[in-house]
């Protein structure tokens, strides 16, 4: 017998499923960032995206935006303060990443500050204009914060004289770290690339944050060299690109080696009190992919949440940026 309730809002919308006897609870949800002042997605399509980030606009690709744009092309031309011109004959990278340059106009610098709150986290992100069209944040992981620094609060107060354990891998510039750390963790950050993690410290001391410890390594040769230590964590986060590169060379294919990933996290995660979050940004990966995995590999979770995050546009349209999976050993409504 199954139990089905369905709710929408503007900010938030899901689907709650209660398999009855079994005690899982699942619920599928779209999320997008519920209050985020100094990001703003102005508009949308045509295959691109016109965005605020702080005080400055942007305009760059986006293959996910098929429909047309809203605003006119004049507005579209005015209104960014940068540009992303892709680099023809050399738009793909081989992590699929778009090459090109930013055209910037006189009043545009190449590096400026962010900020997030939420409660008692405040979050400060140091951006930069990249070759490959990233500009050092995902606005659409705000939900993910939201939830890792709740969670780590509720974790805190079961594990009161003992440090909870975070484990962030595929980190990138460090939005997941600094969310834990603000709660109170203890951290490792984990990405193969060094530019990379000297990102995520400016981040963390823009932050006021401390004591994140870095990891410049092939994050599933760190996860096996753990798992022999018997290491042992309460939250395992997950970011992993579609292509990629290890510091030495070591390949990154997520159909190839997702699998193989995700048996060796499950063998890290506290059965008793812990979280998991799996993101996947993979054009044409399914939540449910996510879904299965998590079941697959951290069977002890009673609290499963997945489905697709997105940024709303001023017209309304919903931009989908990434799937999720996440899943606590705790109420999973209580951490959201």
């Amino acid at each position: 017998m199954v139990s089905v309730l369905v709710s929408f809002s503007f900010q938030e919308s899901g689907i709650f499923i209660n398999f009855v006897p079994n005690i899982t609870n699942i619920f599928m949800q779209l999320l997008s960032p519920q209050v985020f002042p100094d990001y703003q997605l102005i508009d949308s399509g045509d295959y691109e995206k016109l965005e605020r980030f702080g005080k400055y606009i942007l305009r760059r690709p986006e293959p996910q935006a098929v429909w047309r744009k809203h605003l006119s092309d004049k507005e579209w031309e005015t209104r960014p303060d940068a540009y992303f011109k892709k680099e023809k004959g050399k738009n793909i990278s081989g992590e699929g990443n778009e090459r090109g340059e930013w055209i910037l106009k006189p009043n545009m610098s190449q590096q400026w500050f962010i900020n997030y709150r939420y409660k008692e986290m405040k979050l400060r992100f140091r951006l930069g204009l990249t070759a490959f069209k990233h500009v050092g944040v995902f606005p659409e992981q705000a939900s993910n914060w939201d939830f890792i620094y709740n969670t780590i609060t509720s974790l805190r107060e079961l594990y009161s004289k003992q440090p909870i354990k975070v484990l962030n891998l595929f980190a990138y510039t460090g939005g997941a770290s600094l969310a834990a750390k603000a709660a109170g963790a203890d951290v490792t950050h984990v990405d193969s690339v060094k530019q990379v993690l000297n990102w995520s410290r400016e981040n963390m001391e823009a932050s006021n944050l401390t004591d994140i410890r870095w990891v410049l390594e092939d994050a599933l040769k760190f996860v096996k060299r753990e798992v022999k230590r018997g290491k042992i964590y309460q939250g395992i986060i997950l970011d992993p690109p579609a292509y990629g590169r290890g510091p030495e060379g070591e390949r990154w294919i997520l159909e190839e080696n997702i699998a193989e990933l995700m048996e060796a996290c499950g063998a890290l995660s506290d059965k008793q009190n812990s979280f998991c979050i799996l993101n996947l940004y993979s054009m044409g990966f399914s939540s449910l992919i996510a879904e299965n995995l998590i079941k697959n590999y951290f069977p002890h979770y009673p609290d499963i949440a997945f489905g697709e995050l997105f940024l709303p546009d001023d017209a309304g349209r919903k931009l989908p940026l990434s799937v999720f999976c996440r899943a606590s050993t705790m109420s999973y409504k209580e951490n959201q």
